[in-house]
């Protein structure tokens, strides 16, 4: 008889609301999330809809966004991790867990015991598992997903070895291939050509899984772009990006407008002083001062998600009116230029990512303008924001 499970798979602590002292925090809008998840099921048009929470949930907390979108109707979630998955168990999440990143290591038995449903990509993946079943380690048989690698080259079983594979499946009884995936790399591409192509060789790996006798219950392969363009819908569809309210761009044009941002950061003035014409401001004096100005400093630095890309780059929100990232952005603080801020002061909100309204007018920073400061992309922006930043949940 197998000895009871000992969870071993640990995580680091968030940073709670109840804790916050300093100012900077993310506030995280719930209705917004739900419509976003409204608008894919909508794009889905039947698919199953299976939400992507890779990376803490894209930044805005995994656990809590899951509790939300599974209240709201997803059908289930996809993680990069074992651990991220185990998170979402301990989070009291009921629905099915995906755990994509093909990496098990020696959690083979959590991933049973936590009823998780792993991706495999290669024979050896396969036997581990069907060895556990055998050696009555764990309940079988066991259902996992495989992943054929159409084009991406990073992760699945190649279309060169998948005859041999298909083949092999017989041998692993204890093993069922009840999903089959596949990755799209060019899905928000001007050209279509790319994803297409992958479709075709996707399609072709299903004809031949079922001549071998497999023939999985649910494909799925379409991300958020995919989703949107109406691409690659299949059984399931497995959208981000677009949860969080931000659509890929496509010739720079996004692919849609409906999508609502859902992740607001904020901070503080904490200081304010003034400084003469030529005065440096920062590590390295990357920035000095053209003119007599007002300096601020807010308690927030690349270790919260912060670039120290938008040095002298970047912008934030004071009272409604933009003000320029000025100097080098540090660790735990950066500086602003409010010499133009009418009014600005001591314990003012500045928004990093988000709107704000205020009394120098209304203004918004999203994502996409960030990640074009910071030579980055969209994704990178949104989980950037540390777990050192707490998250505030909001019902409007």
């Amino acid at each position: 008889m197998s000895q009871p499970l000992v969870p071993r798979i640990l995580r680091p602590r968030r940073a709670a609301p109840a804790d916050a002292v300093r100012p900077t925090r993310a506030d995280v809008n719930f209705e917004s999330l739900r419509h976003n998840l409204r608008v894919v099921k909508k794009h889905a048009a039947g698919a199953r809809v299976w939400a992507v929470l890779k990376a803490d949930g894209y930044g805005h907390g995994a656990p809590a966004v899951a509790r939300a979108l599974e209240r709201a109707g997803a059908d289930g979630f996809c993680v990069a991790l074992v651990e991220e998955g185990v998170e979402l168990r301990e989070a009291g999440i009921a629905a099915p867990i995906l755990v994509m990143g093909g990496h098990y290591g020696g959690a083979l038995e959590e991933v049973v015991a936590r009823d998780l449903v792993p991706v495999l990509h290669d024979a050896g993946q396969i036997e581990a598992f069907a060895r556990l079943v055998r050696a009555g380690t764990v309940p079988g048989p066991l259902d996992v997903h495989l992943k054929v690698d159409t084009g991406m080259a990073r992760l699945g079983v190649t279309m060169v070895d998948l005859p041999g594979l298909a083949a092999r499946l017989a041998d692993y009884p204890e093993v069922r291939v009840r999903g089959l995936m596949t990755h799209l790399a060019c899905a928000d591409a001007p050209d279509e050509g790319p994803s297409a192509e992958q479709i075709r060789l996707f399609d072709e790996a299903t004809a031949l899984l079922a001549r071998a006798g497999v023939r999985p219950e649910v494909r799925h392969a379409a991300n958020s772009a995919a989703l949107l363009r109406g691409q690659a819908r299949l059984d399931a569809v497995r959208p981000g990006l677009a949860l969080f309210g931000i659509a890929p761009c496509v010739g720079g044009v996004p692919l849609s407008e409906e999508l609502r941002p859902v992740m607001r950061v904020r901070t503080e003035i904490v200081e304010l002083r003034g400084v003469e014409r030529g005065a440096p401001v920062g590590y390295g004096a990357t920035w000095r001062a053209g003119r007599p100005s007002r300096i601020a400093t807010l308690p927030m630095g690349y270790a919260d998600g912060l670039s120290r890309r938008l040095s002298n780059r970047g912008h934030v929100l004071v009272r409604g009116k933009r003000a320029p990232v000025v100097g080098a952005v540090s660790m735990d603080m950066a500086m602003i230029d409010v010499t133009d801020i009418e009014g600005a002061s001591v314990r003012d909100e500045v928004v990093v990512l988000g709107a704000q309204d205020g009394p120098l007018g209304r203004d918004a920073i999203g994502a996409d303008e960030i990640a074009a400061h910071a030579d980055t992309i969209a994704w990178e922006v949104l989980t950037s924001v540390s777990r050192r930043v707490p998250r505030f949940y909001r019902e409007p």
